[in-house]
């Protein structure tokens, strides 16, 4: 449950104001049907972290827990500094896959997956895995928490990304990030 609750929180958090929760809103106005893309967004998470999420268990297996310690250790840390360079969508990831061809669902499926590619969930994804013996409370948590910041910006748009405190919240989730990897580095056992 810890791994749920924590890759939750924390990819919710990080996702505030992030690359892909812009390509969120452009995707909401230019095409103005919520479900179709918030099912795209549900699709591509699932599968992006799912690979994210083997990548870090196979890693952890590979390295072993006390290399891995400080990998994560001072992974977390960085991902905390990360946390606090603001984010800005490239204008070939908000128009990946924009042919009519592949529909509203294809498009946001294409455009998102692409758009998370190394973004810093992915990579909080790949660390939590690493950190976490159950690879299914990852990735349902840090899909759970791309589809809490993601689904209400399809849903309210632009209105919601005037009123959103983006900079506090992302000092919470760096801080949130450094707790991790402090803890990670001096109580190794006990967070492996």
């Amino acid at each position: 449950m810890e791994a749920f609750l924590i890759s939750t929180g924390i990819v919710a958090l990080a996702e505030i104001g992030d690359k892909t929760q812009l390509l969120s809103f452009i995707l909401a106005a230019k095409y103005r049907k919520p479900w179709p893309i918030v099912l795209g967004i549900l699709v591509a998470t699932l599968v992006n972290h799912a690979l994210a999420g083997a990548v870090g268990a196979w890693l952890m297996r590979l390295i072993g827990p006390d290399a891995m310690r400080w990998i994560l250790g001072l992974g977390f840390i960085a991902m905390a500094a990360w946390m606090l360079v603001p984010d800005k969508i490239d204008e070939d990831e908000a128009n990946a896959g924009s042919g009519a061809k592949f529909g509203i669902f294809g498009t946001t499926v294409i455009a998102f997956f692409l758009a998370e590619m190394g973004d810093k969930t992915q990579f909080a994804t790949v660390g939590l895995a690493a950190k976490y013996a159950s690879l299914t409370a990852v990735v349902a948590g840090t899909t759970l928490g791309m589809m809490l910041a993601n689904a209400p910006a399809v849903f309210i748009g632009h209105r919601l990304a005037e009123k959103l405190p983006v900079r506090p919240v992302h000092i919470v989730a760096a801080l949130i990030f450094a707790v991790l990897g402090v803890l990670t580095l001096t109580n190794g056992d006990a967070l492996l």
